[in-house]
């Protein structure tokens, strides 16, 4: 029996040892940090140097590195630590890293999560990409290249994207004979680049990633230095108390209700500390409350702070859906649906205002517009320069509308809350990513007026129902003639009508645009918010334009209530329409004499699912007018009503 007790008396240590090693992992801190800089500077080097160093890697892991060593590695005989973070075929082939990689490690002091991204200048964007979550960036440099282009690149994306802690590694020190005078030559150049870009610590340390001088353990070759160690330096830089100090913001990522005694809104607060009994506001409606409980799978919490996924009851019953956000109420976020951003733009196609996209927050999202380029930041001495569009990996300062007021704060105040990406809504493809300035004065100063004679008012004046029929084709497919021939008979039967022609436009109101791809985005825009004036005051309006991208015409879409576009697609064939060349632009364009011309030199997407198909070869104009008059008829648009349905 003793024996038993002994065992069983033992058995609880161990358990309790578990539970305390457990509570402790819990409880340490996290540091998000990513290594960037040129090609070839040792950035994946040194990650596997330090994953080998902290001990984080098995004995079958060793041996498998040490093989995959002489099958792609580039040290000789020696262990290459880089292929533990270049898993991808095409990385290990090349020597080079392509895609983010992530990795999580841990010491006795904190925890970590790395990301190594590529040095390749084509592959910035996922750079940026692993730049957006990190706290601190290690700015690698070949101590015998110094500071090059890209490690100024990446110096600037790192802080427009907030990054406020910089580590210096100056790498291969080993190489240059362990020499102090390169490696203060170095830190002066780039403390010198960096002055002003709004660091709060830049720390230098010279380095071997391959041989781990001064990675984990003090290097007995460099004498001179006696800064911390890499390791040392990233296990207490401080990090966590940023934002817990600041004001609280708690993101609504979904409201659990699970039976009719329980509402709570669930989700992970971005920053501050909140604890029951505290006020709170919902950002965007200004209704007020108190924190009732904070709710955990572990049980209630007396406090929770930046970090922590609760669950939040209140005291009151208030709407609060997912997107909005629960704040302090004597620091509230901005609310506003027009804003000043940095934009580091990430598509192969070029980013053009006027444009329209998705823009997605914390966990709002919002039809977003572009509306001026205010300028293009030069990545590489931060000088600006002026530009009408941003092509793959350039950054710069932007003014960008919402459909409908978002809630945020400056990004340079809180990154969780003033960060944002925007997707292309056609590909659901992720091609910018933004950091808040602030909100635009004009926006707080412009409200909607409410007006007594309203949209439905005057369309039952003219007993018709308004609509805009955008038609769409190349140069030359008749679109135009047909659309005329269609407003002559609406005309004729006593609807009230306006005819917006492409080339008549262009004489006026577009008389300042030219043909490149941004001009013919703000053509478009311009166009698109004149016709919804028009349909609200009543009329049938026919827009005739080539419109060539469907982004364009998506937008124009979306301005309009459901039911009141309707896309005319006057497929005609490009080889009909270079044969017909009713203004010789064809020719001209053939022999070069005009850039950016449409189907030449220029891309025309066509619709999708045009409401109407008209396939114009063999047909007359008014055999196609006889089809639109028809399509319309049956859906009962633009025609006659007795003033009681217009609003439909």
């Amino acid at each position: 029996m003793p024996e038993r007790r002994e065992s069983e008396t033992s058995g609880r240590e161990d358990v309790a040892d578990v539970r305390a090693y457990l509570a402790a992992q819990e409880n340490k801190s996290l540091l998000r940090f990513l290594t960037c800089g040129s090609v070839d500077d040792g950035k994946s080097t040194l990650i596997g140097r330090l994953l080998a160093d902290t001990r984080q890697i098995f004995e079958d892991q060793l041996a498998a590195l040490a093989h995959d060593s002489r099958r792609h590695g580039t040290t000789g005989d020696e262990v290459d630590f880089a292929l533990l973070v270049d898993g991808l075929e095409a990385e290990r082939e090349q020597g080079i890293t392509i895609d983010v990689a992530y990795r999580f490690f841990a010491t006795p002091a904190r925890k970590f999560i790395v990301a190594d991204t590529p040095g390749h200048e084509q592959y910035t964007r996922n750079m940026a990409t692993g730049a957006s979550t990190a706290d601190l960036a290690i700015v690698l440099i070949d101590a015998r290249q110094g500071v090059l282009r890209q490690t100024r690149r990446h110096t600037v994306i790192a802080s427009l994207l907030g990054i406020r802690h910089i580590v210096l590694a100056v790498n291969k020190i080993d190489l240059v004979g362990f020499d102090r005078d390169v490696f203060e030559r170095i830190v002066a150049d780039y403390c010198a680049f960096a002055d002003g870009l709004g660091f709060s610590s830049i720390q230098p340390v010279p380095l071997s990633a391959r041989y781990g001088d001064n990675v984990c353990d003090r290097s007995q070759r460099t004498p001179w230095y006696d800064g911390p160690t890499l390791l040392s330096h990233l296990e207490t830089v401080p990090v966590d108390a940023e934002a817990a100090a600041l004001p609280f913001r708690f993101p609504v990522q979904y409201v659990s209700r699970p039976d009719l005694d329980f509402r709570g809104f669930a989700g992970t607060i971005a920053s501050g500390t909140v604890a029951p009994g505290d006020g709170v506001v919902v950002a965007k409606s200004g209704l007020a409350s108190r924190v009732r409980r904070i709710v955990t799978h572990g049980g209630d919490l007396d406090v929770a702070v930046a970090g922590q996924a609760v669950t939040l009851v209140l005291e009151d019953e208030l709407e609060v859906a997912r997107g909005n956000m629960l704040v302090t109420p004597s620091d509230r976020p901005e609310v506003a649906d027009q804003f000043a951003a940095n934009l580091v733009w990430f598509d192969e196609h070029a980013l053009m205002p006027g444009r329209n996209y998705i823009l997605r927050t914390a966990t709002d999202q919002a039809s977003a517009t572009v509306t001026d380029l205010k300028h293009r930041i030069d990545i590489n001495d931060f000088s600006h320069e002026a530009a009408k569009s941003l092509a793959m990996n350039e950054a710069g300062v932007v003014n960008i509308s919402t459909r409908m007021p978002i809630a945020f704060d400056p990004f340079a105040q809180n990154r969780a809350t003033g960060a944002f990406i925007l997707i292309d809504p056609l590909t659901n493809a992720t091609v910018g990513a933004g950091m808040i300035l602030h909100g635009l004065r004009r926006a707080q100063n412009i409200h909607w007026q409410s007006l007594d004679v309203d949209r439905r008012a005057r369309a039952d004046l003219k007993h018709q129902k308004p609509v805009m029929l955008w038609f769409t084709g190349l140069s030359g497919s008749g679109k135009s003639t047909i659309a005329n021939l269609l407003e002559r008979k609406l005309h004729a039967a006593g609807r009230h009508t306006y005819l917006l022609d492409g080339d008549n436009v262009r004489h006026g109101l577009n008389r300042d645009l030219g043909f490149i791809e941004a001009d013919r985005v703000e053509n478009i825009r311009r166009v698109a918010e004149v016709g919804r004036l028009m349909v609200d005051a009543g009329l049938i309006v026919l827009v005739s334009f080539i419109s060539p991208f469907r982004a364009e015409r998506r937008m124009a879409r979306e301005l309009m209530p459901a039911g009141d576009f309707v896309e005319v697609f006057v497929d005609t064939p490009f080889e009909e329409c270079a044969r017909r060349d009713p203004k010789g632009l064809y020719a001209r364009a053939l022999k070069g004499e005009i850039k950016n011309f449409t189907g030449v030199d220029s891309p025309y997407e066509p619709p999708e699912a045009p409401e109407i198909h008209l396939r114009t070869l063999g047909r007359s104009p008014e055999d196609m007018v006889d089809v639109l008059d028809r399509w319309l008829a049956a859906r009962h648009l633009g025609e006659e009503t007795d003033g009681n349905d217009s609003g439909r």
